[in-house]
This record gives C-alpha cells, structure tokens and sequence, in this order.
C-alpha cells in the first residue's frame, strides 16, 4: 500500500469482541514489536533475495554456473565461487550483526515492566506478555503498554493526565476521564468481578478518534469514546496511577497502524554503481563475441597450419567460445569489490560508534551506526526534514524574560547551559526599594498566580505543580522563585504566599482558553474584596481590548519584538476591575450562554467578549522552549552546507514558528507565507498567487519562510495542486509544517523525495516521526525522552541534534571520498589487469589462452593489491576535521557528486584501458627479440605474464598513492608493502612444485624474473609511463584550476591553524552573489496574496488542552489540595 493509499484509505474498520476477565476468548494480537529486517526462519531466502538483487552478485553466480560446466572455464571451476562464497559469509555475518543490535534495542522495549491482573492477583510482566482484555495499572511517568480503555484512575473525578508528545509533538497534556460506571472500580476484588464484554472498532489508524461500547453484568450497555481511550507509547504524568482494559496490542496499536513499510534503502552511490555494471557487463558481451569474431577469421586464415594443435578448425561452437571468453573476461567487473565495501563499510560504521564528539556524558549514550550500507549517503544530503518537539527542543519551558511596566527584567536566553533561568535580582531590588513600578510588578506577579488552572500538591516539605499547559506551569514556577507561591486550591479559592503573607482569592470563573480566542481570563474576587478579571493572552487580541488610559503601550510592544527575535514564547498581562452590577449582568448572559443546546461554545466565546474589555495593561512574559545544545549554531552551519531544513511537526503553529526564530531558522525580517485553508479551492487560490507573485524566481531558493498546517496539506498535496506547492515549497528558505499526522509526515517526505531526486534525511525522536525516518534516503533517531521507536527504526542513532553537524560533514564527507574512492579503485585495478587478456588474445589466435597462472589471477584482488583499496576506504580524508566544520561549503563537493557519477567513472576505465595498453605492449616489445637467461632457461608466454603481472602490481599500487590525499602509516604499509609481498610470493610460489603439488608451470619462474635485466629495466620505465600522465594533469589541475577544496587543503599542508576563507575562493563567493543580485534586482517580490505575514513578530504562543472531556472550569473545581486524599495504590 502507498502512503497516499494509506493516509486515505477508506476501508472501515471491522468490530472487534473483548471478553473481560476471559483470556482464553480473546485470541489476538501478541504485543511484542520487531524492527528487525530478519526472523530464524526468514534470513536466508531474504538474505539470498537482498544479496543476489545486487547486479554484480547476480552477475558472478552466472559465471560461477558457467564455469561448472566441462570444459568452458580457462580459468578453472573454483575462481569465483570461493570468493563469492567468502562475500556472501561476511555480508551475512554484517546483516546478522546489525540485526542483531536491532533486535537488542527490540528487547529493551519488549521487556518493559508493567502491573497486570492475572490469577486474582497483581502481577509485574513484561510488555510483550501483555495480551487483549487484560487488566493493566500504570504509575505515574510511565508509558503505556498498549491501546487501553480506561477503567479508573488516582486523580478525581476519575481523570488523568497523558502526555502526547511523542505521539503528536504537542507540549500541553491531554485529560482523560473514565466513565462513572466504572470509576469506583480500583480494588482487586471489583476488578475480578467485573463480567461481560467490550465492543470496539477494529484496528484502525485514526489517532484521535474511537468508539466502543461496555456491556456489563447487570448494567445497561453504556458508550466509551476517544476520551477513556489511551493510547500506545503515551506517557503518564502528573497522574498517582490508572487502571485500564487493553485492547489493541502489537502492530495492531493506533500507533504501529500509522507506521510504513521499511523500505529496502540504497544509497545514489550504489545505483550509480549498479548501473556502471550493467554497462560493463554489455561490453564485456561486445569483447567476448569480437573475440570470437576473431577466433573464426583467424581459424580460417591460419587453422590449416597449426595441424599441430590436434584441433577440428569446422567444431567450434560459437556459443560455447562466447562463454569461454566472457568467462576470460568476467574479473573486468571486480568481485573483490564488495567484500572490500563490506569491510570498508562496518569499518566506517564503527568509526561513527566510536567517536567521542557524538557521546552524550549526561546519559552515556555513543552515536551508533545501525546500519553501515548508506554511510556515504551521509555526505550528500541536500533536504532535512526534522522533527520539532525532543529533536530541536528539550520538552522543557522555562519563564526567561517579562516586561513589567515597560522595564525588561530576566536574563538573556543561553543555549548552552542547562541552569540558565529567570534573573530577578532586579525585579526584587525594585520591590524592595520601593521604587515607583512596585504596585505593578506585584500585581503582575499575583496574577500569575491566579490566573492558570494549575494544581500544588504537597511533597513533602515542597510544592510540586500539576498543570496540562506547561506554559501555565512555567509562569507559576517561575513566580515562586520571585516570592510569590501558589500554595492551595480549593474548588473555588486559591491561596497564595507573596513576600511572606497568604492571601486567598475567591475564584468566580474561568473564561477558557481556546485556538480562536488566544487568552484565557480569571474572574475572581480579591482578599479586598473588589471583583477584578485577569487575562493573559495573544498580543494582538489583548491590545484591541485595552483602555484608552492603559500605559507603556509603545514600550511593551516594542519588548515583544525584541523577545520574538530571540524566539521566546510572549504572553501579554492585563487586568480589569468590574462593578457588582456590571459582573451580576455579565453572570445571568453566562449561564444562558451555558445552557444552550445549539452552538454553546460560540455563544459562551461571545458572552466572554463581552466582559473581556478595557483592560489595564501590566506587561508581558517570554518564557523559553529550551533547545537542545547548539541546536543554532548547527542549523546555521547545515545551512551554509547548502543543505535545506525542513520542520515538520504535529505541534501548534504559533509553537513552531517561536521555535523556527529561536534556533535561527527563521530572521525577523524574512517574509512568512500561510497556508490555512479548509477547503481545495481556496488552498489552490492561495498556492497559485504566492507562485505568480514570485514570477521568475519560482524554483530558486528565496530567503521566504512557508508555514502550513495538516488540514491544507491535504488540499495542496491533491493531484491538482501537489506540482505548484512543491514548486512553492522549494522556492523558500525554510518551510514549516505543522499538526501533522505521522502518516502525512512520511507522505510529505516522500513526496518530497520523488520529486527533487535529492537524497534526504529525517530526523525525529518520537513514535510519530517512524514513518518519516523510513521515508526518506537516511532516518536518524534522537535518543531522547519520548521512548525508543523513532532510534529502533533508524539508520543511525545520535543523543543530540548537534551531532548531526558531524555525522555530517565529517562522517559523510569522509565516507563518501572513501567509499568512491574504493570503488573507483578497484574497477581501475581490475580493469588494468583484465584487459591485458584482450591483448594477449591478438598474438595468441584468440584461443582463450590465459596469459597468467590462474592462481596469481585468483589472489590478485585477495591478496596483492587489497590494502590500497581497504586503506582508500578507511582512512582517506579530503581535509582534516576542523576545517570541513569551521568552512561547511566544503560539503557541496560530496553533496553535488562531483567526484563520483557516470563521466568519472567512465574516465576512470578509459585511463585503466590506456594503462593495461602500455603495460602490455611495452614488455611485449621488450622481449620480442627473446633473452638470454641462465641455466639454459627458454622464455615462454608465462615469463612474460609474469613480466605484465609485476608491472601492474606497482603501477595500481602508485595509482593508490596519487589518489591518496592524506597520507598516514597505513597508506605507506598498504602500498610499499603489496609490491613487497608479490615479490615474496613470486619467489616462494616458483619453489611450491613438487614439495607442493601445485602450479608446476610456475617453476623457476621467480628466479628467471628477477634475474633479468629487462625485467628492472621494465620495473621503472613501464609505471613511470603509465602514471605520468596522471601526474601532469593533477599537478595543472591544483595549480591553474585550484578548487575551494584544494584552497583548503593547502592552509593545511602550511600548518595555517587560523586562517578565513580563501581569497580567491571568498572572490569567487562575492562574484556569485553579486552575478545573483542583478540578476533578481529587477524581480523584487511583491506579494498581493493575504496569506503572506511582512510584519515583525511577536512570539504568541501558548499550549493548553481544548474541547477536552472536562473543561478548564470543571477542573478547576475538582481539586481541594487543603483534603490529604490517599492516592496509593492498591497494590
């Protein structure tokens, strides 16, 4: 199924039967989850289906079976089925390793504890032993096994408090609130009791919505909806314990249900091979029938003389001749490759795992390399989609920064360090100094403290706050540390301790916060005794209802600015005083308003307009949603990579933009295009106009930021509009995307993918960013607090989204030079040596004829020429690691391809083809008048093929060294030492025979070799000739046609520590820019379109539960901290 297919699937739902208290009834689902690509019993036809899939593989099998077959092979049976049988074991030991690790991280999950009722008693059990229609109690911080109703829980009124986030990227929590019917049901005894049935719809997808119905012994059928129902990886807060009844368990979950298909991932460098070996594989088809062409034209001419030869010249086969020499010529494609690119590759992977820059001491978590197949894909991102909520932000807000009567007071926002919070140092002088705001800053401070629907419970000798918004929760903390504590809350008071004196406030009613009023306003009546109404709320709806005798307008609304900029969240602070009548007028409109059946939120909105006016205002806060370490810096360094970041969230948009300006995504000046449409026709309008008022530059990067929500990119993303959007979207700097579901995540991405035909990561840490992580080319996890799902379904593992910046642009960069490197190199060597059999066959009558010992050929790739290539893959490095982070342009050199793609390679053979040429015909010429050799030895076609065969030794192993750019004492180890162990070997194999019954051609060919004159003589000329071409071009290329790499490269051989940008290259970059701003100076955008925001921001933001099962009213009422109610458990 795709994801479109998936996203708006129609199929409904079948009903599903749980019989409560009767396991046996209830056969569903087991709840363990595997991310594992392999099981027992599937690992070897999928492992053989994934190995053979590969070109090449499936190329060498052929071969192999050709070779079995009497008679073809010149090469003998054996010579490519050992090494393909040595590729396969050491590719299956990397995918069972890797699998492996997959199937620990499985474990940890599966394993977790949970309380379940089984044989009338409590028992701990591991998640994967939970089963549908068992009864579970969860504690407080816990996350939930599997989907459950809720039965009852600690909290009153039977509510609890789940938190989403990592299911929705929202920060607020959600309410939940069993049933009545079943709320009194906490002891074992009622629980085991509890007879009959729960019907339910079946496993679905559809996150916020489900329907049952609890037929109970004894009791009247009764509904259960999306408010007792809890879901998956939800996590518990502010909650002593819940009971609930599981009833989806596994990949049947809400959540595994919105999961995708891992696909089968393969890096552009890999398809680009793929295809280069088809290529190679046709001609070598074309040199094999010339060959045979050959062979017939020169039996015809020449096959009467060579009676000799014993040989029917009218018997040849031309099919059998045409696999004889494709079998000749099959090492033309290199079987060595990919058992080199296996070790190379789990060698890099291990790097990424081992590198202290990317552990997290806090935790002690390494980075970790799940998969070590698209390590070179790290080095040409071009599109990140990130996640917002754990990834960019902690989870955690802090009260930063307010303005009280137009004075700033708090400290500036801090990144880096975890303790940063609300300076009031200044604040309390002010107070205590007397000074003339000291009546506004406590009131203003009151107000926080009334004005919320949080909850202080007692812990011991401490106050701890329970609150869904944790913006509310943030102000109220950050009063206390300012002397004002909220102490107790009754159902209808709260009591509050400033600068050492209690005061108790009467609460009247609460005017509820919702998306559309963006405020939320306190009626209550003061220890005086005068009715004021508090309000905290959105700028702009706070500002059109101020009194005109408000003071420090100006001042604060330049101070919201000011905070925006830094990307903190604003509320402005107001408050009103009413008259009695005026309030007793208001109440009778508010409990009409209350009671109407038609539209009763509406009219209840209205009725609070009414009362929600002339306000006094105090000031303003900035309340910070704490980023990760340098998350900043790294954006802005992904940034000049020339890699494009996208956010993609299931969070509010106000939240969302706030954290685009403070991780500097977003500028204050940048234009800000909204998509909010609800219907295709006028998110097509919208789409239309912001792409024609871009005219020209529509394709090209903009500094323009777009924001839209889940609801219109259903409508942009239909087959009508999905071409213009993209076109928009990719014309602007950043793009937000925020309420989005899981499955939108992934089709967006996909999308995305598909149309760019860039390579692109995702990057997430919750359950709902799975689907996009598997989406695009590489998924990283964050190993952060919203459980293990997005790190158990990624390529790779990191603690924080700074490690990004080097996994990277170091990581990436370096293994995608080494790994086109290593296989640039290995069709060179191949190639070199392979053709040379061409050659052989112009001056051997096309006979097949080898013209090397069959076990020299089968070792060159094993043995003498392997460590160049392992050392290319290894350790090559373009430049060191301080300079791809401190000049991230170095990146578009990996990220565009540059040094590896079609034309390359294809240059690459061709100097392989020009080399083998010289190396064969030189010798040839050499020894074509025969020599003189001691002990009456005669040359033969083998003395000469060990002449050829030394030669190409050296000379790939000096190719290695030109294309080395980082020498170390592997390198050296690597290419002196492979010349020294063929010649050791071609002195050792010549002395085999007869002590060793192998190779007796060989004999004395060691000695003959390396006591001919020719042969040193050969030694020096033939490699020089080959490579000084190589030399020349790479000496005028780093001299007339220097690269920014290059630049770089050179500071660093001249040990320059601290150098800028290179001139030449910072000329070039001026140049460039310049070119650019004539070209689009005559394009100023203009924008008609009213979705497009060019004013400063001013950082609204607020997260709070609504249209929730109890309202922010009926919570308050609920809580009387003054009773000391036990919450315990049961247990």
């Amino acid at each position: 199924m795709s994801l479109r297919q998936a996203l708006h699937g129609s199929k409904a739902p079948e009903t599903r039967t749980i019989y409560i208290n009767d396991p046996l009834r209830n056969t569903f689902c087991k709840n363990s989850i595997s991310t594992t690509k392999y099981s027992l019993w599937s690992f070897l036809p999928r492992y053989l289906y994934l190995q053979f899939s590969k070109a090449a593989n499936a190329f060498f099998l052929l071969i192999t079976v050709l070779q079995q077959i009497p008679d073809v092979s010149p090469t003998g049976k054996y010579t490519t089925l050992v090494p393909l049988l040595v590729i396969l074991i050491i590719s299956g030991i990397k995918e069972i390793l890797e699998d492996y690790r997959r199937h620990m991280a499985d474990k940890i999950v599966n394993a977790k504890n949970v309380i379940v009722l089984r044989q009338n008693s409590w028992y701990k059990l591991t998640w994967q032993e939970v089963n549908v229609g068992d009864i579970v109690k969860a504690c407080n911080r816990e996350f939930l096994p599997a989907d459950l109703v809720l039965i009852s829980s600690s909290e009153p009124q039977s509510m609890c408090y789940i938190a989403t986030a990592n299911l929705d990227g929202e920060t607020n929590l959600k309410i939940r609130q069993a049933l009545s019917e079943t709320a009194e049901m906490k002891t074992e005894k009622q629980l085991l009791d509890l007879a009959g049935r729960l019907e339910c719809e079946g496993p679905n997808r559809h996150l916020d919505s489900f329907s049952g119905t609890w037929w109970l012994r004894d009791k009247s059928p009764f509904p259960i909806g999306p408010d007792q129902f809890l879901l998956r990886s939800t996590q518990l807060i502010n909650t002593q314990w819940i009971i609930g009844i599981v009833v989806y368990t596994g990949f049947e979950t809400k959540f595994m249900q919105n999961s995708v298909k891992s696909p089968l991932k393969k890096s552009s460098v890999e398809k680009v091979m793929n295809v280069q070996i088809l290529i190679l594989f046709l001609l070598l088809v074309v040199m094999a029938v010339v060959s045979c062409v050959g062979a017939i034209v020169w039996n015809k001419l020449y096959g009467a003389d060579t009676w000799y030869m014993w040989q029917d010249p009218t018997s040849n086969s031309l099919v059998f001749d045409v696999l004889v020499f494709i079998i000749l010529y099959h090492n033309l494609i290199p079987i060595s490759l990919l058992v080199t690119l296996e070790f190379v590759k789990y060698t890099q992977a291990q790097f990424i795992n081992w590198d202290e820059d990317m552990h997290y001491k806090v935790n002690d978590v390494y980075a970790m390399a799940r998969t070590s197949n698209l390590n070179e894909e790290l080095g040409q991102v071009k599109y990140l989609f990130s996640d917002k909520t754990g990834t960019l932000t902690c989870n955690m807000m802090i009260f930063k920064k307010c303005t009280i009567a137009g004075i700033i007071y708090g400290q500036t926002p801090s990144y880096a360090t975890e303790s940063s919070e609300f300076d009031g140092s200044l604040l309390l002088n002010n107070i205590d100094n007397g000074h003339p705001t000291e009546q506004y800053i406590k009131e203003f401070l009151t107000l926080l403290c009334v004005c919320h629907t949080v909850v202080p419970e007692r812990d011991d000798h401490d106050i701890v706050y329970q609150a869904s918004s944790p913006d509310e929760a943030a102000l109220v903390k950050g009063a206390k540390r300012l002397g004002f504590v909220l102490t107790t809350r009754t159902p209808y008071s709260v009591t509050i301790e400033a600068m050492g004196e209690k005061y108790t406030f009467e609460i009247l009613n609460v005017l509820e916060f919702s998306s559309n009023r963006k405020r939320m306003s306190i009626i209550a009546r003061t220890p005086e005794g005068k009715l004021r109404l508090y309000c905290k709320g959105a700028d702009t709806v706070i500002y059109e209802r101020l009194s005109a005798s408000s003071l420090f307008v100006k001042e604060t609304l330049s101070h919201l600015e000011y905070f925006a900029s830094d990307g903190l969240r604003t509320l402005c602070i107001a408050y009103t005083d009413l008259t009695e009548k005026e309030y007793k007028q208001w109440l009778e409109k508010y409990k009409k308003a209350s009671i109407t059946l038609h539209n009763r939120i509406q009219r209840m909105e209205e009725c609070y307009d009414i009362i929600e006016k002339e306000f006094l205002l105090l000031g303003a806060t900035a309340i910070e949603d704490r980023l990760q370490e340098h998350v900043p810096e790294t954006i802005a360094t992904l940034l000049k990579a020339n890699i494009r970041i996208w956010v993609l969230t299931g969070d509010k948009q106000e939240t969302a933009i706030n954290v685009a300006y403070s991780c500097k995504l977003i500028s204050g000046q940048m234009p800000r295009i909204h998509l909010n449409g609800n219907s295709l026709t006028v998110v097509q309008q919208m789409i239309n106009q912001n792409c024609e008022d871009l005219g020209s530059l529509l394709g090209t990067e903009n500094d323009i930021a777009l924001i839209i929500d889940g609801e219109t990119l259903k409508h942009a993303l239909h087959p009508e509009t999905k071409k213009m959007f993209l076109n928009l979207a990719l014309s602007c700097r950043a793009v937000l995307c925020c309420r989005l579901s899981p499955l939108q995540k992934a089709e967006l991405v996909d999308v995305v993918k598909k149309r760019v035909k860039a390579t692109t990561l995702a990057i997430g840490d919750g359950a709902n960013d799975v689907g996009m992580i598997q989406t695009a080319h590489v998924g990283v996890g964050i190993s952060g607090n919203e459980g293990m799902q997005a790190t158990n379904n990624s390529d790779y593992a990191i603690a924080q989204f700074s490690y990004l910046e080097k996994l990277l642009l170091v990581h990436g960069t370096w293994n995608y030079f080494r790994v086109t490197k290593c296989i640039l190199y290995c069709f060179y060597k191949n190639v070199i040596l392979y053709v040379v059999e061409l050659w052989f066959t112009f001056v051997n009558g096309f006979s097949g004829q080898i013209i090397f010992e069959r076990w020299c050929i089968g070792l060159y790739n094993l043995i003498f020429t392997s460590l160049p290539a392992l050392t290319l893959g290894m350790f090559e490095q373009c430049c060191s690691q301080r300079s791809l982070i401190r000049f991230p342009q170095l990146y578009t050199v990996s990220q565009t391809g540059e040094i590896f793609n079609t034309k390359v390679f294809w240059i690459q053979c061709l100097n392989a083809l020009v080399h083998s040429f010289i190396i064969f015909w030189l010798p040839k010429k050499m020894l074509e008048k025969d020599t003189v050799l001691q002990r009456g030895y005669t040359t033969d076609y083998l003395f000469l093929g060990n002449f050829i065969y030394t030669y190409v030794v050296v000379t790939v192993c000096l190719k290695a060294g030109l294309e080395t750019m980082s020498w170390n004492k592997f390198s050296h180890m690597a290419i002196w030492g492979s010349i020294l162990i063929w010649l050791v070997f071609l002195i050792s194999y010549s002395n085999f025979w007869p002590t060793i019954p192998i190779a007796p051609e060989m004999t004395g060919q060691g000695e003959m070799v390396l006591t001919c004159p020719h042969f040193w003589l050969g030694f020096f000329v033939v490699p020089i000739a080959c490579l000084i071409q190589n030399v020349i071009w790479k000496s005028i290329r780093n001299t007339y046609y220097k690269t920014f790499l290059e630049e770089v490269r050179e500071r660093e051989r001249g040990k320059v520590i601290e150098f800028e940008l290179p001139r030449i290259s910072e000329n070039r970059m001026k140049a460039a820019t310049l070119q650019k701003s004539l070209i689009t100076q005559p394009h100023e955008i203009v924008f008609k379109s009213s979705s497009v925001d060019l004013s400063p921001p001013h950082g609204y933001a607020f997260s709070q539960t609504e249209q929730a099962v109890v309202t922010q009213e009926e919570l308050v009422r609920y809580y009387d901290t003054t009773k000391t109610e036990s919450k315990k458990s049961f247990l």
